[in-house]
């Protein structure tokens, strides 16, 4: 719509003279009776009267040229500087403005909504994944075998192979191997390995590894620990995983058979469960046990002992590990037909001795004997070292007494019990 300025007439001035501060409208031209004002003077008198002109405001005709819609209230400068004020105030916004922010904020809280959903399943997904049974896992699969024979005090353990375990090496593969540990106990003591298999993920063993001194009460309170690692030739050796097994779980005779995923303990948590297995075994387990046979014969009128090993030793060398040895004496003191030494058996806390030694006595005079038997750290150049000893006769108690009972009683028969280690009973020298 074009405006143009309508000439002066005295219809469209004020009586003050001024000029009006109002636009007038010409009529359409599309009216055949209107035609265009002459640009020297008045209007011809012939014309009839033009319409009367449509009136805007100034205020209205920028606001319909330039912001086309509702027209919205101006905010002055004062509003955006609150300085000026004696407190401050917040400019305020056009309910356009409004509804946009309000509109943006709820499409970020959907937005927000469906992420938190995603968030959940991907948890979900995780969570089934870890709890699974699935053999390729992340760290791996262990398969072994275990065996109680109590006829023998023997715990068998096979290992068979590991599935699918974690690349630990540059080339993308390992060198793994098993170690095997009884917990509560002191862990050299009672550690056992298999051998190491270079450049694989799924190591096939098929190798048997033997617990000598086990009771059916250990069966109850151990529990079996086998952790895989991975062999370092120039740095330490790296931890894979580890599974465990509740021996109270497995019944005597049993062959079982388990297929276990790895899981990863903290290596700080190790630590401090071996400080809390050391600190709660009792004390009679802490030097270690050592299996004994007697046997008294009619024929020679002697009474054979047999030395045959020893398990769970306690250290004694600052390497971790011991050179143990076994001395008996029968008393009362006979002389040197009474004392008898075993050979030494380097760097090892589990000795296997296998060696016999013959009193010649009268049965009668057996009776009234005792048969000491004491567990030594060999050192060169210094006093050995005192692990634990255990006494055989009359005036002992509980499984000692009945052992030497047994003998007594049942001539010509080997008798074999597994003893613990105890301070009592040292002797004073060596």
């Amino acid at each position: 719509m074009s405006v143009s300025r309508v000439p002066p007439s005295p219809s469209h001035f004020p009586t003050g003279g001024g000029p009006s501060p109002h636009l007038s409208l010409p009529p359409s031209s599309s009216s055949p009776s209107s035609s265009p004002p002459s640009a020297g003077g008045p209007l011809s008198p012939a014309a009839p009267p033009p319409a009367s002109p449509v009136k805007i405001s100034m205020q209205e005709h920028f606001a319909i040229n330039v912001c086309p819609g509702p027209i919205l209230p101006i905010p002055q400068i004062s509003d955006f500087f609150p300085r000026f004020h004696a407190f401050p105030i917040s400019p305020p916004t056009p309910q356009r403005d409004k509804q946009d922010t309000k509109n943006k904020e709820q499409d970020r809280e959907q937005d927000r909504d469906r992420e938190g959903d995603r968030d959940k399943e991907k948890d979900r997904e995780e969570k089934e994944t870890l709890d699974s049974d699935d053999d390729d896992t992340y760290l791996g699969t262990l398969e072994f075998n275990l065996l109680f024979d109590q006829d023998n005090n023997c715990l068998h353990c096979t290992i068979h192979k590991a599935k699918g375990l974690k690349a630990m090496d540059s080339n993308g593969l390992a060198d793994p191997y098993v170690k095997l540990h009884l917990l509560p106990g002191a862990s050299k003591a009672n550690k056992l390995r298999t051998k190491t298999l270079k450049n694989t993920l799924n190591p096939v063993w098929n190798e048997t590894l033997v617990y000598h001194g086990i009771t059916a009460a250990d069966m109850t309170t151990k529990t079996l620990r086998l952790c895989v690692c991975d062999m370092d030739r120039l740095g330490r050796n790296e931890f894979i995983g580890e599974v465990r097994v509740a021996l109270k779980k497995l019944r005597e005779g049993e062959n079982k058979r388990y297929n276990m995923g790895l899981e990863r303990l903290a290596q700080t948590r190790e630590g401090n469960t071996q400080m809390v297995d050391q600190s709660s075994q009792l004390v009679e387990e802490e030097r270690g046990r050592i299996l004994v046979s007697l046997c008294y014969t009619m024929e020679k009128s002697s009474l054979v002992v047999g030395i045959i090993r020893c398990a769970h030793l306690a250290a004694m060398d600052s390497n971790g590990y011991s050179d143990p040895f076994v001395k008996i004496v029968l008393q009362p003191d006979m002389g040197k037909k009474s004392k008898y030494k075993t050979s030494v058996k380097k760097k090892t806390l589990n000795p296997e001795f296998n060696e016999e030694f013959t009193y010649e006595i009268a049965h009668d005079q057996l009776a009234k004997k005792t048969l000491e038997i004491s567990v030594w750290d060999y050192d060169l150049g210094m006093s050995n070292d005192f692990i634990g000893g255990v006494e055989l006769g009359i005036n002992a108690k509980g499984e000692q007494l009945k052992h030497w009972f047994e003998c007594l009683k049942f001539k010509g028969k080997k008798v074999e019990y597994w003893h613990t280690l105890t301070q009592q009973g040292a002797p004073n020298s060596d």
